[in-house]
C-alpha cells in the first residue's frame, strides 16, 4: 500500500518527472531556418489533496537568432513585430538559462528526476527548444529529450476535441481568441487544460491507483 502524501506529489504522479508547460510562437514552421521570437513557461504544483495547479510563470520576448528566416505568413497569423523595440526582447541564451534555472529548481525541490514538457501540439515545441538549445550550446537541458505530455492528444482521448480554444471551452475554461498565439496567453490557458485533465481523471476515480494485492 502507498502512503496518501506520497501519491499526493509530482514525482509519485508523473513517475518522477516535474511537468512544466511551455508555449513558443516562432516566425515559421522549420526549427531550423525559422526564428523563435517568444517562449513563456508555467510550472506546476500538487497540493496535499493530490490536485493539480499552476505555480509560477516565466515569459519572454526574443530577439531572432541573426541569420534565421522571419516568414511573413507566421508573423502575420501571431501577430509579432520582431523589429518592434517595445517588446523588450532578449537573446535566446538567456530566456532559456532564466527558464532552465527554474526548472531545475523545481525538479530539485519535488524530488523528480527531471523535467518534461507539457504543450499542445508539443512536438513542435520541443523541437524548436532543443533547436534554440543547440544554438545556445546550453550543456544542461533539464527536459526529457523527445518524451513529452501533449495535450491534444489527452484532449483529443477526453474531451474529443484536439484544437486548444475548442479543448479549453470544452472543459469550462474560457478562452479570449484575441489573445491567442501570444506565448503567455496560450501557455496559461494549456497549463489550465492540463491541469483541469489531470483533476477530472482523479475527480472520476482514475487516481490514485487501487492496489489490487
Amino acid at each position: 500500500m502507498h502512503d496518501l502524501n506520497e501519491l499526493n506529489t509530482l514525482s509519485s504522479r508523473f513517475r518522477g518527472f516535474y511537468p512544466v508547460v511551455i508555449d513558443i510562437e516562432t516566425a515559421g514552421f522549420d526549427p531550423r531556418t525559422n526564428a523563435l521570437l517568444e517562449i513563456a513557461a508555467v510550472t506546476l504544483k500538487m497540493d496535499n489533496h493530490g490536485w493539480l495547479g499552476k505555480d509560477k510563470i516565466l515569459h519572454f520576448h526574443v530577439k531572432p537568432f541573426p541569420g534565421l528566416l522571419l516568414h511573413p505568413d507566421a508573423l502575420a497569423f501571431n501577430g509579432i513585430d520582431p523589429c518592434n523595440p517595445l517588446r523588450g526582447a532578449v537573446c535566446e541564451s538567456e530566456a532559456l538559462h532564466e527558464i532552465f534555472q527554474l526548472v531545475r529548481q523545481g525538479v530539485q525541490v519535488n524530488g523528480c528526476n527531471r523535467a518534461i514538457m507539457v504543450a499542445h501540439n508539443a512536438t513542435f515545441d520541443l523541437n524548436f527548444m532543443q533547436a534554440a538549445v543547440e544554438r545556445a550550446s546550453l550543456k544542461r537541458n533539464p527536459f526529457h529529450p523527445f518524451v513529452t505530455f501533449d495535450t491534444a492528444a489527452l484532449s483529443g482521448l477526453v474531451l474529443g476535441q484536439t484544437v486548444l480554444a475548442k479543448a479549453c471551452l470544452t472543459a469550462g475554461i474560457p478562452f479570449d481568441n484575441a489573445q491567442a498565439h501570444s506565448a503567455l496567453y496560450d501557455t496559461i490557458q494549456t497549463a489550465d487544460l492540463f491541469c483541469e485533465l489531470v483533476n477530472r481523471w482523479k475527480r472520476l476515480g482514475g487516481w490514485p491507483l487501487v492496489d489490487r494485492e
